[in-house]
């Protein structure tokens, strides 16, 4: 399974932006998709994740500014971020929960991160 994440970029302060990622490779079935970011220093933290069936959760700090999607028939997770403030500057890297064959276990499969950069 392969990850490839688009999105990332240099944003003022206030500002938004979007990000995908999309999976490809031998899917047989996805379950949960999820946002982690890992700022200079610190360690990587879960962003916001969303289910199979559509549940998703947050951290507290993004709550309100930030909305995870996905597209099943795409195997795409989004990452629409709003508000956007400096400590939101981190590596954003996304991560999907699969099954590459009808049997297969359960897996989770990371793709390469991309930079957000929130200028103040």
């Amino acid at each position: 399974v392969q990850l490839q994440a688009f999105g990332g970029g240099l944003v003022q302060a206030g500002g938004s932006l979007r990000l995908s990622c999309a999976a490809s490779g031998s899917i047989f079935s996805i379950d949960a998709l999820a946002w982690y970011r890992q700022a200079p220093g610190k360690q990587r933290e879960l962003v916001p994740a969303i289910t199979s069936g559509g549940s998703t959760n947050y951290v507290d700090s993004v709550e309100g500014r930030f909305t995870i999607s996905r597209d099943s028939a795409k195997n795409t997770v989004y990452l629409q971020m709003n508000s956007l403030k400096p400590k939101d500057t981190a590596v954003y890297f996304c991560k999907v929960k699969a099954r590459t064959y009808r049997f297969s276990p359960w897996a989770d499969f990371w793709g390469l991160g991309t930079l957000v950069t929130v200028s103040s």
